[in-house]
């Protein structure tokens, strides 16, 4: 295998001599020069609790590397954290993190021609970026989900970090004080990982092993527990199998993977952002599909299989012990392309065969669903003529119809001011736009305002329409992503303060209710706003983000 490793440099030329002094001088022995070169995508950090546990299973990986048979290189990255790095700038910097991950990731792997590589996933943007990166290089790679936090006991009440960030709300409407708020921030997160529930990390977790890129059985996982030490294992025979077999990340992120791994996270409730992420880890791969029109075809056609936190009672370790991402395929192997490769090296359906047991009051077959409508939908309308997304999981039964007049907000912080004031009334819709990847630049969180309306006690009665970055925690009328965004000239910047607009989630539709001629008119005069924008990354990254339906990666805008 060794002479076919395109880390393998011919003897006596520059890069061969160079690197042979550089390893030499790191003790790396010379008998493994010529081992299969493989990375370990590294992102810890100090300033989150989502990363705190990686650098342990970093070595961990790497000694599992050795043992198979390859030369193991860690390589660290940037860590966004949505809690974390959500602080500065209203949250602007957080989208592009994605994206400047992916091509940290490029830099290094293809500056230093390493033959393959394990990706240590842990938050929001971590798990998309790593499955990006793999599918843009298409070098053997695996995605190791890195596992979910628990919550804890505060006085007899289960508390976690769903309940927090909901609690601002609480909070804001004099409901709760602030030494409570100090008590349940002591209480909220029991050690390392993402944050508990089918929140936007643990859905990415579930589709990364759905479209075959993470090993059968590792999501969703505890972190930092002896079964995430098993499957870093198993990790680091595989990426050596891998390498040798030469199966890439393209022939793994086929078109009937992506279909498979829609039909998932419609039928489990899985964050309104893996319709984004998925679009982009699409474009990376190179497939010409439309994934929002592919959610919106199969949301007709399945329901909703289980209530995980914040869709149910339920909770995230209890999808683990109920089966997980392995059990939800199996109930939905009828509808599934089961001849896709997986990073096993073997197609779905061998791996199905296998063994499994499944805790049917948790996840249950399609015949006996939860709620017959699916988790994720599609709605669209003169006010999302590229589409929505709706999170019907989060919303509950009741009405389904909602009309209202609309309360426009330009920013978040003059919504939260409003809603402080009492100014926000049942049955208001309220806009909060220009929040888009090219509007921010770089998606603005509206997410925060959704979980304190929650928390206020009128997520079943505001509505809350928005192209910016929602939480997959969120839950309430909800309508996010709105495309195409109101930056690039989407009719979401043509709504006026009191216009009346009408949500039909039983037709999949959301109308601004004036007149047509108005209507046309409003669109023909609207201009962008004039802005000047720092020289920095975030003016970059607004000068070259492609279109949120295309993911909101990286390219000619527009393309």
């Amino acid at each position: 295998m060794s002479n076919k490793l395109r880390s393998n440099f011919e003897e006596g030329s520059t890069r061969w001599a160079v690197r042979r002094a550089q390893w030499i001088a790191m003790g790396i022995a010379e008998s493994d020069f010529a081992k299969p070169k493989i990375a370990v995508i590294n992102s810890s950090s100090g300033l989150s609790v989502c990363y705190q546990h990686l650098d342990e299973f970093s070595k961990l990986t790497q000694d599992a590397i050795r043992e198979a048979g390859g030369l193991p290189f860690e390589i660290n990255t940037i860590a966004p954290s949505d809690f974390v790095t959500s602080a500065g700038k209203k949250a602007r910097y957080l989208m592009p993190t994605r994206d400047l991950m992916v091509n940290d990731i490029e830099v290094m792997m293809e500056g230093a021609v390493l033959d393959g590589m394990i990706l240590l996933s842990s938050c929001d943007k971590t798990t998309p970026a790593h499955l990006m990166a793999a599918a843009r290089l298409n070098i053997p790679a695996l995605v190791i989900p890195c596992g979910y936090q628990l919550g804890g006991n505060c006085h007899g009440k289960q508390v976690d970090i769903e309940e927090v960030y909901k609690g601002v709300g609480t909070l804001l409407m004099g409901k709760m004080n602030v030494a409570d708020m100090e008590e349940w921030t002591r209480c909220a997160i029991k050690g390392p990982g993402v944050c508990a529930g089918m929140a936007t990390a643990n859905s990415m977790h579930c589709l990364a092993e759905a479209l075959g890129m993470a090993l059968s059985g590792t999501t969703p996982i505890r972190a930092a527990g002896d079964k995430l030490r098993e499957v870093v294992r198993q990790a680091g025979q595989q990426i050596i199998s891998l390498v040798e077999k030469d199966i890439r990340p393209r022939d793994i992120l086929t078109i009937k993977a992506f279909e498979n791994a829609i039909r998932v996270a419609i039928s489990i409730g899985c964050s309104v952002n893996t319709v984004r992420h998925l679009s982009a880890i699409a474009v990376e791969a190179g497939l010409d599909i439309d994934v929002v029109a592919i959610f919106e075809q199969e949301a007709a056609q399945l329901s909703q299989i289980t209530q995980i936190r914040p869709n149910g009672p339920d909770r995230i370790e209890d999808l683990d012990r109920a089966g997980g991402t392995r059990a939800v395929l199996f109930q939905l192997r009828h509808l599934l392309n089961e001849t896709v490769m997986t990073v096993n090296g073997q197609l779905l359906s061998t791996l199905l065969k296998e063994e499994i047991v499944i805790d049917d009051k948790i996840i249950r077959p399609t015949d006996k669903p939860f709620r017959p409508e699916p988790g994720l939908t599609i709605i669209r309308g003169n006010l999302a003529p590229s589409g929505a997304i709706v999170k019907l999981s989060g919303i509950g039964t009741g009405n389904r119809i909602f009309e209202g007049p609309a309360r426009v907000f330009n920013d978040e912080d003059l919504a939260m001011m409003a809603l402080s004031e009492g100014r926000i009334n049942d049955g208001d819709i309220v806009i909060l736009r220009m929040m888009g990847p090219v509007g921010g630049p770089g998606t603005v969180f509206a997410c925060s305002f959704m979980a304190a309306l929650s928390g206020a006690g009128k997520g079943a009665t505001v509505a809350v329409v928005t192209d910016g970055e929602l939480s997959g925690l969120n839950k309430g009328i909800t309508i996010g992503q709105v495309m195409p965004e109101a930056a690039c000239g989407g009719p979401l910047a043509i709504v006026e303060e009191g216009d009346l607009i009408r949500i039909d989630l039983h037709a999949r539709k959301i109308d601004l209710q004036i007149n047509p001629d108005l209507y046309a008119q409003r669109m023909e005069q609207w201009q962008p706003p004039v802005r000047t924008l720092e020289n920095n990354w975030l003016k970059i990254y607004a000068e070259n983000v492609m279109p949120i339906e295309k993911g909101a990666v990286l390219g000619k805008r527009g393309g």
